[in-house]
């Protein structure tokens, strides 16, 4: 009985770690990764942008944000290339050179080489103000952190254009990145899901109401939607039942291209009811890694007649 039993065991172990490698090591295709480069970029521009008209006022030799209370927010181990920016032309050279890490993250030039750069500089950004990181922040912190460890720029890219960039389209670096954000991306959806549960106005069907109420950080006016209390529950209930969906559909082979289509459009859509339209867009980025890349190549070679180049052997996982 007992030798039947360990036999059973390292029969499950054995499963388990076949499982476990082909999910986080199975080679896959590098175009969505591609895709999830190319938006990020262009996202990551607009953070970073958005940090601009006020740079100086937080960060400057005379800034609010001193030194002391900085110790105050974040541990010792945390650094920063903008503790040592002491002049206003340091603060201003420092944050020009980030912003062309992500311009060349968007156009793959040194893709490899930008995609460190850019996380560098983001997290130095994020180190000096920690205070003023909002939702969008930390979820492009992680795509940027997964763009370091794969071939992004083995498509698409103009490394690939000018012969700088040889990697093969379909690799396992490729696979776990896209791994990672799979999970992710689950992960913030459950967490969401389960700090909404906690409060009544997800049960009773206004928290769509209490959404829209917030005009200061809206940059649309959609106080119209609370005149409707049909509306309201509809829309209230129908975030709650697609991000419950959205944790559980998107592992299951047949129920995912439907989910992770619906997902690039309903996370943007949840962002502008919130008021936090980066957010909506930064998940709806980490949704991409679901998305087969035959699908992408075939949505690409319809809207601009390009042909993406397929691989015979696209890895059947997903």
């Amino acid at each position: 009985m007992n030798r039947d039993n360990a036999s059973i065991l390292k029969n499950e172990e054995t499963r388990f770690a076949i499982k476990w490698e082909q999910f986080f090591f199975s080679p896959a295709n590098s175009l969505p990764l591609t895709i999830i480069r190319i938006l990020a970029g262009i996202e990551m521009m607009f953070l970073w942008w958005s940090w601009s008209p006020d740079l100086q006022q937080w960060f400057g030799p005379n800034g609010l944000i001193s030194q002391d209370l900085l110790q105050q927010w974040r541990g010792g181990w945390a650094f920063s290339i903008f503790d040592r920016t002491t002049t206003e032309s340091s603060l201003w050279a420092a944050y020009g050179a980030g912003f062309v890490a992500f311009f060349m993250l968007t156009a793959g030039v040194a893709t490899t080489g930008a995609a460190v750069a850019a996380i560098f500089f983001w997290i130095s950004l994020l180190h000096r103000g920690p205070m003023l990181a909002g939702s969008a922040d930390d979820v492009m912190t992680i795509v940027l952190f997964c763009l370091v460890i794969c071939p992004s720029g083995a498509q698409i890219s103009v490394d690939r254009m000018i012969g700088w960039n040889r990697q093969e389209l379909v690799s396992w670096r490729a696979g776990l990145a896209l791994s990672l954000l799979k999970l992710h991306a689950v992960a913030i959806t459950a967490s969401s899901l389960l700090a909404q549960l906690r409060g009544d106005v997800w049960w009773d069907g206004t928290a769509a109401w209490w959404m829209v109420s917030r005009i200061e950080s809206s940059l649309i006016d959609l106080t119209w939607i609370s005149q409707s209390q049909y509306l309201i529950n509809i829309l209230t209930h129908a975030i709650t039942v697609f991000e419950f969906v959205f944790i559980f559909g998107v592992w299951n082979k047949k129920m995912c291209p439907y989910v992770a289509g619906a997902a690039l459009v309903c996370w943007p859509l949840i962002g502008l009811l919130a008021g936090e339209i980066p957010w909506g867009i930064a998940m709806a980025i980490l949704s991409i890694s679901f998305v087969r890349a035959h699908r992408i190549s075939e949505v690409m070679h319809g809207i601009t007649g390009w042909k993406i180049s397929r691989p015979n052997h696209l890895p059947t996982v997903l």
